[in-house]
């Protein structure tokens, strides 16, 4: 499967015994390779601790004496008047400090991320959804917090609600931001001339992210203004913003600190929001720090998920199966705030073509407003729901013709000029998609498989068999330019020894683990010399959310671009301190070879300082060549694509609709991998996430709008018992990106994750074959037992 697995930085102090140290620098310099390049497979930094529960996160952090905890009070209606709030009871609970309303914010009650001002902290005269933040209480524990976070005396004036996005189109709610269009050719025209014209309807489910580690913010008060705040946030800049904006005071009072997440998956990138504000709130407030966190069941009813999505679609094609005109309406539960909805719903469309070529398109988001909790950024950020619509798209026409579903997907894929236009005016430029399918359908032996699978099924029996091959080519930058822009700060002490900081965030993902690479790489120094020290806005400033798939992308390059200027400086010096030329100083295993002479990397560095070297630096980088107007629907907002393919066989018992996933080949391309068995893991995580949106896991409201699906004991993700009994994934190791990204890799976080959609699709598959692969199942997700039960008995009615 893999070479050896390098081992990650030892977890020793060679302090502690001089000897032992100095033998292992002179064995350095007898190496010819270093320890942890890039290129190659080392394991997460951090897996010792993950697994043996050594690990810190922000809950681990020694508390201060008399640090106090906070516990929200969340609203019991879906949408209501607050007509009277009575906290007195609240107020003289055992253990209570006091409570925070929104007349104690001394800034704005507000942690819009957007700036809308639309998405108050505490709720004042009116509560949007169940769930939504009323109050805090502070005690001097947790439970005392708790407990008395229920003893509110609240009376409501129920108002109307409207909970998914078809109800609240018919009440007229309207839109949480606006909507885009995108077009291109005539696609009204097209649809007229076509020959064959389907139009039809999809609902998408959401998907809570289910983070191991819950919400937490734990803020320490400072002299004067400022506040330290330890969270777990994915996006340590904009928690910085809002808590100076809700505490009334420059975002220099606010230092945000993140070590590591327990998961993030994006739901940690707006929503800490509310938990630093308040916990940063009530610790000046009273002057002592203040821990908040929500238990399992509060943070799943007041945090944002995924957003649902409601797709009427339409397409014109030819009698070989071929795209001439696609239109798609995408409505979206977006819930009370804009939150990130408008940004997702932007890229649900973006990604509604997935690798297929429409030379006529015209595709609307709706982003609705809901009575539910704000939707927000989840792995895929939109990009899924839009490439599960081209899907659905394909198995339509496949079923209307007759064909198998893999040859009309083959003939729609992006192409040479003339077929190689999104639908938002980019020119596809690197579309290894058809390559990937190519070599996966024989490595998978698709084909024979296939005809195994109708073979049996033809037989007629009670377990029917399914398969789909599907690809996906997924755009790799945010879409809100400014947001593709990093920082590092880099510092090599007199010892040798280095120490690295960077603006992204440390989530289980490898991320500090890859820059290390790229660092150790740079100064071909072994890795376990370098040091990455916690994520916190007091070293690297502005940074930008660790998400859209971007986190060693920019990291990795403004880490690069620090240690090139050292880089720089030190070759410099050895020129003039050896009296010779920059093309005879080279950066060697653990050394520097000037000249004929092999100097060991810490004696050189050691030398340099003395010599007054700068051996500190800030690196930057910003993405080139990308420019969107989201105006007139047209720019490039992508960098480059990254490509994958998965292809699943399922078994689903007709009696029951229950299934099970017998096998998946995946092949994806990263590029060329920083670090391959990390990159593997990440394939192997998304594909199961994506899996799970798609079957196991649903989000259900009740009729007064509350959810119930609220903890793991209702919310179903996948076990390992449900992940696919034959699991074979490799990596395109041909695949080197054209861009000149981070040694040429590409990015792996969220494009995996639609590989999921191919056990939706053999879902879709096993259900067609009851009624002879006469007609589309159609589906809805999450396909989960009942759904695809009913199917199984819709379409034996309708044979």
């Amino acid at each position: 499967m893999t070479d050896k697995i390098v081992e990650a930085p030892i977890e020793t102090d060679q302090r502690k015994d001089p000897p032992v140290a100095q033998q292992l620098m002179r064995a350095d310099q007898d190496r010819d390779h270093i320890r942890g390049g890039v290129h190659t497979d080392l394991r997460h930094d951090s897996a010792i601790k993950h697994v043996t529960g050594r690990a810190d996160y922000c809950d681990d952090i020694p508390e201060p004496v008399g640090t106090l905890h906070a516990y929200l009070g969340l609203s019991e209606r879906a949408h209501a008047l607050i007509r009277d709030l009575d906290l007195s009871a609240v107020e003289t609970a055992p253990g209570v400090i006091g409570v925070l309303r929104a007349a104690d914010i001394p800034g704005v009650n507000d942690v819009s991320p957007t700036g809308r001002n639309d998405e108050p902290i505490f709720a004042e005269e009116k509560v949007e959804f169940w769930g939504q933040p009323m109050f805090a209480v502070v005690a001097e524990t947790r439970d005392a917090a708790r407990r008395a976070a229920k003893l509110a005396q609240v009376i409501y004036e129920d108002l109307p609600h409207a909970l998914d996005p078809i109800a609240a189109r018919e009440a007229d709610m309207g839109y949480v931001t606006p909507p885009l269009t995108l077009k291109r050719g005539d696609a009204k025209s097209a649809m007229e001339k076509a020959p064959h014209v389907i139009k039809a309807q999809m609902k998408v489910g959401g998907q809570d992210h289910l983070y191991l580690e819950g919400h937490i913010a734990f803020a320490i008060p400072g002299e004067d203004e400022d506040v330290m705040v330890h969270s777990s946030t994915q996006h340590p800049t904009e928690a910085q913003h809002m808590v100076a904006h809700v505490l009334g005071v420059p975002s220099n009072a606010v230092t945000v600190n993140v070590r590591r997440m327990g998961g993030g998956f994006g739901g940690k990138e707006t929503q800490m929001n509310l938990f630093c504000s308040v916990a940063a709130v009530a610790a000046k407030k009273w002057n002592r720090a203040v821990k908040i966190r929500p238990d399992r069941d509060d943070d799943m009813s007041a945090t944002g998920k995924r957003h649902d999505f409601v797709i009427d679609y339409e397409v014109g094609f030819d009698d070989d199966g071929r795209i001439l005109a696609v239109s798609g309406d995408f409505a979206a539960r977006c819930g009370f705030s804009s939150d990130l909805s408008g940004p997702v719903t932007d890229r649900a469309l973006f990604h509604a073509d997935n690798a297929y070529f429409y030379p006529n398109v015209l595709l609307n988001s709706h982003p609705i407003k809901t009575n539910t909790v704000s939707n927000t950024a989840f792995r895929g950020f939109g990009g899924p729901q839009g490439v599960i619509a081209a899907e659905r798209i394909i198995e339509e026409i496949a079923y209307h013709r007759g064909l198998d579903s893999l040859e009309v997907r083959k003939r729609n894929f992006y192409g040479d000029k003339g077929r190689d236009v999104t639908p938002y005016h980019q020119t596809v430029e690197d579309n290894v998609a058809p390559r990937i399918v190519d070599e996966l359908e024989a490595s998978a032996d698709y084909q024979t498989r296939l005809k195994a699978v109708k073979d049996w099924n033809s037989k007629g029996g009670i377990i029917r068999k399914g398969i789909a091959l599907t690809p996906v080519k997924f755009g790799i930058s945010f879409t809100a330019t400014w947001y593709n822009q990093a920082g590092a700060l880099l510092h090599i002490y007199s010892d040798g020894s280095i120490h690295l900081n960077h603006g992204g965030t440390e989530m289980g993902q490898g991320l500090n683990t890859k820059v290390a690479q790229v660092v150790s790489d740079e100064f071909q120094v072994d890795i376990d010399k370098i040091k990455i020290t916690k994520t916190t806005t007091e070293k690297v400033p502005n940074t930008s959310a660790t998400a859209a798939s971007s986190g060693t992308d920019l990291n990795g390059m403004a880490a690069l671009d620090a240690a090139t200027q050292i880089r720089d400086r030190l070759i410099a010096f050895a020129v003039e301190r050896w009296q010779t030329e920059p093309a005879k100083v080279h950066f060697k295993a653990n050394a520097i070879e000037v000249g004929s002479e092999m100097i060991p990397f810490a004696d050189f560095i050691r030398e340099a300082y003395m010599a007054r070297v700068h051996l500190s630096a800030a690196g930057f980088y910003k993405t080139p060549k990308i420019h969107w107007d989201r105006a007139t629907g047209k720019g490039r907002p992508f960098y480059y694509y990254a490509y994958g393919a998965a292809c699943s066989e399922v078994s689903v018992d007709t009696l029951t609709g229950e299934y099970r996933v017998e096998r998946t080949d995946i092949l994806h391309d990263v590029g060329k991998s920083l670090n391959p068995i990390i990159d593997k893991g990440q394939i192997e995580g998304a594909f199961i996430q994506g899996m799970g949106w798609l079957t196991t896991e649903e989000l259900w409201w009740d009729d007064r709008g509350q959810l119930r699906t609220h903890a793991p004991s209702t919310y179903k993700i996948p076990l390992a018992s449900d992940r696919p009994r034959t699991f074979n994934v490799e990596l395109a190791n041909w695949s080197e990106n054209k861009e000149k990204t981070i040694k040429r890799s590409k990015a792996v976080g969220e494009p995996p994750f639609m590989l999921g959609i191919s056990v939706f699709e053999a879902l879709s598959h096993a259900v067609a074959s009851v009624s002879d692969y006469s007609a589309s199942p159609r589906l809805d997700a999450p396909a989960t037992p009942e759904r695809v039960l009913m199917a199984i008995e819709r379409l034996k009615r309708e044979a």
